[in-house]
Order: structure tokens, then C-alpha cells, then sequence
């Protein structure tokens, strides 16, 4: 079979349309058309595992593409370049399959004829490209999989019901999705796993299961800074984004619509060209076209080499939420506030979707007669009829009660004063970071606003039971109905943090189909997560921060994983480093070892070594431990000598008076001499350790 693609839509030979009342049985299922969806689709099929993927659009790649947002919100550590110290961001931030796609594009999308590091040069994002390089890039990755009959893409096709069993005393489990197309066509998908990745978390509702919607009480989630009384009208807002070309001329008009100056979310009034900041008191204005205005804020394609220059021909996304202006107060763009999605009807949904594309419409027509009248829609580069995506860009959706919920006070820099990261769950199976919690509020009375440290969102990870609902089995969260809140949904909702989730979801549902086991049994159950967590690393993704040590890393899986289970993290937790060819002190590896164990502590009155007492030495109870255990006898005279660098062949004595059993495994790859030990062999021999002790 032949599968082509022209403009990053797939030739008709790519779909499978399910006849009405066809039945069609699959490994995995992954309803929703979000940049999650495509991911955790790709994790499964490169990992041997059959998909089907059914979604509204013909376009792949959610916010990236169909919602026409293929402006990276990146955060500020991916646009870190490599050091003497560290390694480049996109080595070490994202996973080696995310960071191939942006290779990808740059490569589909060069700059005079040169590959750029950002081939759209916006100023608020590092990586920019057109929405259909974007979607050009990820289906070359899906067209062997498409020709072999492994993946079937079902597209323009929403669910309508979710099959359940209930058996007495059991869990109840998913068992498949029925879905209508758009020509009202019906059809069922079984699965044993499916996946949540719709935008809107639509399984969640029509299979009521306990979710979330909009802003929760304090009671809901723990969270103190919510007030007492759940608000769910409290969402954030939603954007019909515009692509535009500055154009040398006059531009082709975008009509106004019905009900512009007249409708309230269609006011002129509430409208900006113009940039204003303040600086030491005093206004500053940027044009629409400056170097720092509105126009270059999300450009996806320039013309010239040096990115501050905006040329004729340049592309920009038009998506500009609210800003300060000296009279008007906040001005706004295309952003719409006048409403919320989710927890409403369908008809209602419909409704206020037409209004947020009208207002998209209604802001590119006041931008053209005030002074911008060279702008002109491209069309060609939404697939739609005027330049306007086809989708509307998704902030939030209904979050799925999971067996974790990560909470405002697992993510921002107010709980952890002096620290470099966030909470470390040590379930982790990715990892994500944006420097705030960009809440869009809509106008809702009630919204909870973060300031200060409440706000600065540190570097984050993903922790497995997040994405498990509480009380149903066959089912993985995904994309933004995954255990966050209202408000910690504002940093993991980030394109490079919903990729990192979709891959979450699809190596847990891969997993689960090769075992047999529940998604919920795997992340419960040690040694199964353990083996997921080895597996996901080994594939090149993150689960821990370290900024000095990239997936390319021969030693990258067993320092993510001795990091996520907290045997051996970094020396400092107030940065970053993991120091891979540090030494490591005698107390280091007696506490890891201790922790690797799991022994249970003991702090005698009286000291064994003359040179670790009680109080005065951080490391007791560890070194007593390890001597009540048998395993450590110190180096003589007394003494245990904590802070002196270990040596190689010390190490081997301690392995093969803990975990004799282990002791081939464990320094195979290690040379038995007296020079000292490096963390990173520290971490490869625990590593070993820890897999023959959990026999995985």
C-alpha cells in the first residue's frame, strides 16, 4: 500500500473508515487527536505494539499542528546550550525521540537556505516552525507503520460512549470506546488498554468516572492556597489561533464578524496592536512589527538570518492573550474568556467554540484597519478556509482522579526553598519544566491568582500513578486529563511536557500488554515499576533532572533510575549536576547502600568507629547499620574514615559482603583497583544490584 502526504495531510490510502456498526479489535487504543495522542501512538508502534488511533481531524499532532500552536512553550533549561559543565538542553530536558522531531523540522525548514537552531525566530519561543512542517515531520515517523497495517488512523471521528464491565467486587474495567464519524457513521474499538488523549478529557464524562473540572476547593486537593469552595467555571481560556504573512502590499481582508462592535466578545475596544511595557515607571510601546512586538511574538517563518529582523514574507501565529496598556488598562487579543468547555453540553461547546473563532476573526480584522493592512491569511498552512486552525488551542481539560495528584504544592518554588527541582516522585516516568504556572484565566469571578515564589514553578517530574484513575482498570490518563489541578495543570499542559506524557502513557499501556498485567498493578508493584522505569530510560527519556547528563549517556539509564528511587541523587540539591566523574566519599556509599538495602537503622549510644560519633556526623546511623549488618569493618585503628574518597576495590568488598549473589553483575564493567570510585560507576554497580535484588 502507498501512502503519501502533501502539506502534512496523509493521502485518503493512510485512513481506515470503519463502516456504521463495524467492529474493529486493536492492542492498544488511544482516543483523541492531542500532541499526547501522537506520541504515546509512536512509543507503542516503534515498540512492535499494533494502535488504533481515532481522532477528530485528519492532521496529527494536537496543539502543534490542527490547533495551530507549533511555537514550542519551552522551558528555560531546553534553551540551555551545552558547557564544560553540562549538556546541551535537548539532550538532557527532553527525550531522544522529541528531540529528533525538532531536528526533523529544522531540516524541513531551513532559513536561506541554512539550518537554524530556531527556523521561525519568535521571541518568546527558542523552536518555531509552520504548523505543517510540524505535521510533516511527525508523519514520516507514522507512514511504515500505516503501510505495514500496524497503526490504523481513524480520523473525524469523536467518541460517544465508553464500554465498561462491572463484575461484583471487581474494579471496573474499559473495554473499549464507541465513536461516530462525522458523516454519522458508528463504530466500536476494543482494546485491552485504552488510552484518555482527547482534548477535553471526553472519556472521563461519558463514562463518569471521578474527575475534576475547573478550579477545585482546598478540601479537593490539599492545596492551600485554594479558597474553600470549588469554583468550576474557573478555566482557563481557549484560542482560535491565526496564521498570518506580512506581506508586501496590502493583505487579503478578513471580513468582520457578524456581531463585531456589538457582541461583547467581539468589542474593538478590548483589541491591541501595539506592545506595552513598563520600564523603571515609564511606558514603552512596540509596534506591531518591531523586533519585540506582537507580530514576531510566535513568528513560525522568517526570511533573514538575523532573527530580530521581521521581513516581507515572514509567517507569524497570531495568538496574544492580554497585555497592559496606559489608558485602556489590559488589552487583549485572541483569547477567549466570555466561557469554558468543559462540564457544559455539547451544544453549548459548539456555541462558544464559534464565538472564540469569531473573536479570532474579529482580531485579525481590527489588526488589519489599524495599521497593520499588510497582513495576509495563509490558508494553506491550517488547512482551513482562512487561516484560522481548525481546532481551537486547549488550555485544560477534565482531569481524571488518579491514584496521584500533583499539587501546587509539589511543583512551585515556595515549598522548595534553596532546592533546584520540584517534588522528585520516585514513581517518575518523564520530566517537564516551564518557568511559571501560566494560568489564562477567563472571567469567571474567583480565580485563584499565584504570586511570587507561589508562581515560579521549579523543574517538575511525572509520577506513574498519575496517570491510573482511581477506580477503573483498562484505562491509562493522558495528554491533560492526566492527576493534575487547576493549577498545576498550568505548567504540564506545555508542548514538551504533554509529548513527555504521551510517552509516559504509551510505554505504561506497551508495558501492560506485554506483561498482561494492569497499568495499576505495574506502577503499584516494586519490581514492575522498577522494570518500566529501566525500560523507559534505556529508550532515551528522562525521568530524573540532571543537566550533566544526557540520554546519549552510556551510564544514562542507571543514574536516572538510582536517582528516581532516591538511592543516589545529586551531591547539592541546590542545582542541577549529577558530577558524573566526581568521587564519592566512604559515608556517600554507605548511606546508598543502607537505602539500596532497605535496612532498617540504627544510632547506638555507643560509637563503633572513634571517628563517626553520634551528633557530629551526619552519616551514623548508615555506617552502624552497615556494622551491625556485618558488612563494613572500617580501614583500622578504630576509624571508618567517612569523608575519604572510596576506592574501587573498597566498593567490592562492600558488594560482596551485601549482595554476594550480585557481585559479577554488579562490576563486570568495572576494574578492580585502588583508584578511586566515580558516581557514575557508583550508580551503574547499585543499578546492578538493584535489579538482581528485585530479580527484574
Amino acid at each position: 500500500m502507498s501512502i503519501s502526504q502533501h502539506n502534512g495531510i496523509f493521502s485518503e490510502a493512510a485512513f481506515t473508515r470503519p463502516a456504521n456498526g463495524s467492529q474493529i479489535r486493536c492492542s492498544i487504543l488511544v482516543a483523541g487527536g492531542s500532541t499526547a495522542a501522537y506520541s504515546a501512538t509512536l512509543t507503542a508502534l516503534r515498540l512492535g505494539i499494533d494502535v488504533c488511533l481515532v481522532q477528530p481531524q485528519k492532521v496529527v499532532g494536537g496543539q502543534f499542528t490542527a490547533q495551530g500552536l507549533p511555537a514550542s512553550d519551552d522551558g528555560d533549561l531546553l534553551k540551555q546550550t551545552a558547557s564544560y559543565s553540562t549538556v546541551d538542553g535537548e539532550a538532557f530536558a527532553i527525550s531522544k525521540n522529541q528531540r529528533w522531531f525538532r531536528v526533523r523540522q529544522r531540516q524541513l525548514q531551513p532559513v536561506a537556505g541554512k539550518t537554524q537552531q530556531n527556523p521561525g525566530g519568535a521571541w518568546v519561543c527558542p523552536f518555531t516552525t509552520t504548523p505543517a512542517v510540524a505535521a510533516t515531520a511527525m508523519n514520516e515517523r507514522l507512514i511504515p507503520f500505516l503501510q505495514s497495517g500496524k497503526l490504523k488512523l481513524i480520523p473525524e471521528s469523536e467518541p460517544i460512549e465508553v464500554i465498561i464491565e462491572s463484575p461484583a467486587g471487581e474494579r471496573q474495567q474499559v473495554k473499549g470506546v464507541k465513536f461516530q464519524s462525522k458523516n454519522g457513521q458508528q463504530f466500536t474499538i476494543t482494546a485491552p488498554v485504552t488510552l484518555e488523549a482527547t482534548e477535553f478529557g471526553d472519556l472521563l464524562e461519558l463514562a463518569d468516572l471521578p474527575s475534576r473540572v475547573g478550579q477545585e476547593s482546598r478540601n479537593d486537593t490539599g492545596e492551600a492556597i485554594l479558597p474553600i469552595q470549588a469554583i468550576p467555571a474557573c478555566q482557563q481560556s481557549f484560542t482560535f489561533n491565526v496564521i498570518v504573512e506580512r506581506a508586501a502590499g496590502q493583505g487579503r481582508k478578513m471580513a468582520a464578524p457578524a456581531g463585531y462592535g456589538k457582541e461583547i466578545w467581539l468589542n474593538p475596544r478590548d483589541f491591541t496592536e501595539d506592545y506595552w511595557t513598563q520600564r523603571a515607571g515609564r511606558w514603552e510601546k512596540r509596534d506591531f512589527f518591531s523586533p519585540f512586538g506582537i507580530f514576531r511574538y510566535r513568528r513560525v517563518r522568517r526570511q533573514s538570518l538575523n532573527e530580530r529582523v521581521v521581513s516581507v514574507g515572514d509567517v507569524s501565529v497570531i495568538n496574544w492573550g492580554t497585555s497592559d496598556h496606559p489608558e485602556l488598562g489590559q488589552c487583549c487579543g485572541n483569547d477567549f474568556r466570555y466561557g469554558y468547555l468543559i462540564g457544559v453540553s455539547r451544544a453549548e461547546r459548539k456555541v462558544l467554540i464559534q464565538r472564540a473563532r469569531d473573536r479570532a476573526q474579529a482580531y485579525i480584522h481590527y489588526l488589519q484597519t489599524h495599521g497593520s493592512s499588510n497582513l495576509n491569511p495563509r490558508p494553506d498552512m491550517t488547512w482551513s478556509r482562512d487561516g484560522i486552525a481548525i481546532e481551537p488551542y486547549i488550555r485544560e481539560a477534565r482531569r481524571g482522579i488518579a491514584t496521584t495528584t500533583i499539587r501546587h504544592e509539589d511543583v512551585a518554588e515556595r515549598f522548595f526553598p534553596d532546592q533546584a527541582r520540584a517534588r522528585c516522585f520516585d514513581d517518575s516516568l518523564g520530566i517537564g519544566q516551564y518557568h511559571y504556572l501560566d494560568l489564562h484565566g477567563n472571567l469567571v469571578a474567583g480565580h485563584v491568582t499565584p504570586m511570587g515564589k507561589d508562581v515560579i514553578a521549579l523543574p517538575f517530574s511525572l509520577p506513574a500513578r498519575s496517570l491510573i484513575p482511581m477506580t477503573t482498570d483498562g484505562l491509562i490518563l493522558s495528554a491533560k486529563s492526566i492527576g493534575t489541578t487547576h493549577i498545576t495543570n498550568a505548567a504540564y499542559r506545555m508542548h514538551p511536557m504533554e509529548w513527555a506524557i504521551g510517552e509516559a502513557s504509551g510505554f505504561l499501556a506497551v508495558f501492560a500488554i506485554w506483561t498482561g498485567e494492569e497499568p495499576r498493578r505495574i506502577v503499584e508493584t516494586l519490581p514492575l515499576l522498577r522494570k518500566l522505569q529501566g525500560f523507559v530510560a534505556r529508550n532515551g527519556i528522562p525521568i530524573f533532572w540532571f543537566d550533566d547528563v544526557g540520554h546519549d549517556d552510556p551510564d544514562f539509564e542507571a543514574i536516572q533510575v538510582m536517582a528516581a528511587t532516591g538511592v543516589i541523587r545529586s551531591e547539592n540539591a541546590n542545582d542541577l549536576h549529577f558530577r558524573p566523574y566526581a568521587n564519592v566519599s566512604r559515608a556517600v556509599v554507605a548511606t546508598a547502600l543502607v537505602n539500596l538495602l532497605e535496612l532498617e537503622k540504627v544510632s547506638p549510644a555507643r560509637p563503633s568507629f572513634g571517628d563517626v560519633r553520634l551528633g557530629q556526623h551526619w552519616a551514623y546511623s548508615n555506617i552502624e547499620t552497615l556494622k551491625a549488618q556485618g558488612i563494613i569493618a572500617g580501614v583500622g585503628q578504630g576509624k571508618f574514615a567517612p569523608d575519604e574518597n572510596i576506592t574501587r576495590r573498597q566498593l567490592s568488598y562492600l558488594i560482596k559482603a551485601s549482595l554476594p549473589q550480585a557481585y559479577d553483575r554488579a562490576l563486570k564493567n568495572i576494574p578492580l583497583d585502588n583508584t578511586p570510585l566515580t558516581r557514575r560507576e557508583l550508580s551503574r554497580a547499585f543499578y546492578a544490584m538493584l535489579q538482581f535484588k528485585l530479580d527484574i
